[in-house]
């Protein structure tokens, strides 16, 4: 399990050693699985609040950390016969700085996630609809085929006749995991509001519990070390409280900066100093032979 720093961030502790060895030569660098995971918003009397999850503990990856609805892209989320709905995948790909099929298995795997772990659907059973309730034993039993992979997404969108709605989703960064870290992912972040008629419930077997809680309160939770995040998580948190409702939120998101911010290490006068560009808070030294300061 990771440990904390004096605020919520997460450290693995085995990260120094992990580091050192990038460093000699003795690790090389795994390819990173692409990924996306997404910031559902929803109006509150405080402005918007995002949906979280708390990774269980006995995750081996990140256990204990807040987190939003998000996992790896399925291979068959590039499948050719996805409904679709808003931007044209080309718009897509120059936004994401991928190719259109690259484009679509994210944007794919962004609506999928959050259906499998938030049960939130993006999609509707026209281009300018959206499904209503999702809860129910029919739904549940279609959440349940994706999760175990015993469907796609494509065909799951087919079987209900509905089309994907790309324009619900705004891209809002992007970050890849460190070279010397073994589970990488190379994720894009979406921004999105939670559908009228549809509310989340914890369907993800990787989390022990769920949240809406303002941004504000989030990052406020982390700087007091009560809630534990990645660097991603907080430094998005720390974005969104810029916006008063969930719809400012999204009329902001084609403007960011999707280059990916990733973390470098490097020797200093005989320490290791870990940093993310563009995101000074998170800098970590660390002592050649010992823990981060």
């Amino acid at each position: 399990m990771a440990n904390a720093q004096a605020d919520g961030q997460w450290y693995p502790p085995e990260w120094p050693e992990l580091i050192r060895a990038l460093a000699s030569g003795d690790l090389t660098p795994a390819v990173p699985r692409r990924a996306a995971t997404v910031m559902l918003l929803k109006d509150t009397g405080d402005g918007p609040a995002v949906h979280m999850l708390r990774r269980r503990t006995s995750m081996a990856f990140a256990g204990g950390a807040y987190a939003y609805p998000g996992g790896g892209v399925d291979p068959r989320d590039d499948d050719r016969h996805v409904r679709w709905a808003g931007p044209a995948r080309a718009w897509w790909a120059a936004r994401l700085g991928v190719d259109e099929a690259g484009a679509q298995a994210i944007v794919c795997a962004a609506v999928r996630e959050t259906y499998e772990e938030a049960g939130v659907l993006l999609a509707g059973p026209t281009p300018d609809t959206v499904v209503g309730d999702t809860t129910g034993e029919d739904w549940e039993a279609d959440r349940a085929a994706l999760v175990a992979r015993e469907t796609s997404f494509a065909e799951f969108l087919d079987r209900r006749g509905l089309v994907l709605r790309s324009d619900l989703l705004g891209a809002w960064t992007r970050w890849i995991t460190p070279e010397f870290e073994p589970r990488r992912y190379d994720t894009w972040f979406f921004v999105a509001a939670l559908p009228e008629g549809q509310r989340t419930r914890n369907a993800s077997t990787e989390a022990d519990h769920t949240v809406w809680i303002t941004p504000r309160d989030a990052a406020a939770g982390y700087d007091r070390g009560e809630l534990l995040m990645m660097p991603p998580t907080i430094a998005t948190l720390r974005r969104l409280t810029a916006y008063e409702t969930a719809a400012e939120a999204l009329d902001a998101a084609p403007a960011r900066d999707l280059t990916p911010v990733l973390a470098t290490a490097r020797l200093v006068e005989g320490e290791i100093v870990l940093s993310w560009p563009g995101h000074d808070e998170f800098t970590k030294r660390i002592p050649t032979g010992g823990a981060p300061a």
